[in-house]
Parts: structure tokens; sequence; C-alpha cells
């Protein structure tokens, strides 16, 4: 009986000092790419930094590689305050806020210099207003490197796109941006991606280098087309519900935190973006250069006219600030 009260007595202790330590909030960080891509360590970063300043009171869990679902799926949970709090999203938040869609437009980057600006100035304001009116709350973002073709089917010339069965994010710019070149975009989440291209079900995907190589993309694709055909960023993006029932303190550290976690993850991008294109080629990808005005102006011509005024607003703010 002594030792039965003593358990008890020891369990009881042990349960109010795990109580007096647990986190007050536990958030759920979902992305879809692999460990080994900067979003990830940039996750992980956020996670040590919310942490320790907010000295437990927030606990992050973070899930890489689709676990929560496709970046759709996340989206949805996370609006719906039903498992996932904290994402990376750019364009596909269009669904939500179709102004939101101008961060997928073609060729209307035109370098990272002229994206830093788009972001740190009044079109930035602008994009984070609307995430916000889509439900969405912004703690920082992550620029990317440009986009490109990768294909099994050998391609020099916009002409060459014609019937091109091509994964596209689930984007209706980038659909049809695709669709002005002729080729018959796929949209799929990108966990699906290598095996419909190992299986033959499409014949090609554009994303950056970091996806190209960490997605091993190269093991079943053999050319890599320079199209640069976008330059674009995703927000970190947390659900506004879940961050407006926190106190202002800890708002304040989770903003803090990803800012942190930008910084930290554009230092791995830097790094990454020259080593990765030498891995592609040491991998076997063949590089082809295009005339990039070409392709250019096939996808403007095909998209800017579906723009609608709002958006054609921004495309003009944005354009202006290339200078």
């Amino acid at each position: 009986m002594k030792k039965f009260l003593a358990l008890i007595l020891v369990l009881g202790l042990m349960t109010m000092f795990c109580s007096a330590f647990a986190a007050e909030y536990t958030l759920s960080l979902g992305h879809i790419q692999s460990e080994s891509d900067s979003w990830h360590l940039a996750a992980l970063a956020f996670k040590d930094y919310v942490e320790e300043k907010s000295e437990g009171r927030i606990a992050v869990e973070v899930y890489p590689n689709s676990q929560l679902g496709s970046e759709v799926e996340m989206l949805t949970s996370i609006l719906m305050q039903s498992g996932c709090d904290i994402t990376y999203t750019g364009e596909s938040m269009q669904t939500y806020e179709p102004d939101l869609g101008m961060i997928g437009m073609p060729y209307l980057i035109q370098s990272d210099e002229h994206m830093e600006a788009v972001l740190t100035g009044e079109p930035g304001k602008k994009f984070e207003q609307l995430m916000e009116n889509a439900g969405m709350k912004v703690l920082g973002y992550f620029t990317r490197g440009p986009r490109y073709i990768t294909s099994n089917r050998k391609i020099e010339k916009v002409a060459d796109c014609q019937n091109l069965l091509i994964r596209t994010p689930q984007s209706p710019m980038t659909v049809a941006a695709f669709e002005a070149l002729g080729a018959k975009p796929t949209p799929m989440a990108l966990n699906e991606v290598f095996t419909s291209l190992q299986q033959g079900t499409i014949e090609a995907q554009e994303n950056p280098y970091a996806f190209i190589q960490n997605q091993s993309f190269y093991e079943v694709q053999k050319y890599l087309i320079k199209t640069a055909h976008l330059r674009a960023w995703v927000y970190i993006a947390m659900g506004k519900a879940q961050f407006d029932a926190m106190p202002e303190d800890l708002q304040q550290i989770l903003l803090d935190g990803g800012k942190y976690a930008q910084d930290e993850e554009h230092k791995l991008f830097l790094e990454n973006e020259v080593n990765f294109e030498q891995q592609l080629q040491d991998e076997g990808m063949e590089f082809i250069d295009v005339d990039q005005k070409e392709f250019a102006d096939a996808m403007i011509a095909g998209v800017l006219p579906t723009l609608t005024d709002s958006q054609k607003e921004l495309y003009d703010e944005i354009a202006a600030l290339a200078e």
C-alpha cells in the first residue's frame, strides 16, 4: 500500500510538473517540400526561434513532404481551423482572392531586385492585405528562383510545346499561360508529379532549380528548358483566426519568427541556386537555351487579356518598379 501511495504521489507530481511546462498553444506547420529543402530548414529555424522566445508557451510541430496534404488541402485545413495552422503559399491563393493570382503572372518580375522592390513596396502591402482578406496572416516570405520547364521532349521554341502534357500548380493564371503556348497543362499536387512523370501520365513539369533537384525530377526528365517564365515568391502564411486568437506578445514573437525564418531561408537559397544548377547538369540533364522573348510574348499575350481591372492595376504597378 505504501508503494502504491508513493507511486500515486510521484505520478501526481509528474503531472503537475508537465502541466506547468506544457505549451499554451500548439501550432502545426505543414509544407510540400522534403527535409533537405531550404523551406524545411527554415521551418525548423522558425520552430526553434518561436519556442525559445515564447519560453515554451508556443510549440511548433513541423510536417514536411505533404504529410498534411497538398498545398490546396492545407490551405483548406487552415481556413477551416481543422489541423494545419501555417503553410507556404503564393498564387494558389487566387482561389480565395483573385488578385493574388498576380503572383503567378508570367514574365512580370524581371529580377531578384525587382521582386524585392515589389515585396517591400506598395504592391507588397496590397498583396499582404489581400492575404488577410482571404483569411491568412503573412509572417514572412521566401523568394524563389526562376521557374524552368523540364521535359522528356526536346523543346527549343514555342511550337515545340504543342500538346505538351505538363504538370502545373492549381493556378488558373499558370494554366492560361501554358495554354497560350499550345500545351495541355494538368494541375496536380507536387507529391504526385514524380510518379506521373515516371509512368508517362505527363511529359513535363515546371519549377525552380530547388524543386527539380530536391524532388529528384532529374531521374525522370531529360531536358531542362531555360524559359525562366516566372519569378515568384511564397508567403509564410498563418490562419488569421488562429493568429488573432493569440495574445499580442505571442503574435509579435510569431511575426519576428517569420522574419527570422525568411532571412535564414534566403541565405540557403542564394547558396543553393548556384549549386543546384551544377548538380542538375552533373546528374545528366541537358540544358536548352531558348529565346525567352518568344515565350514571353506568347504567354503574356495569352494571359493579359484575361486580367480584371484590379489585376491590371497591380500589373502596371509591379511593371513600373522594374526600373
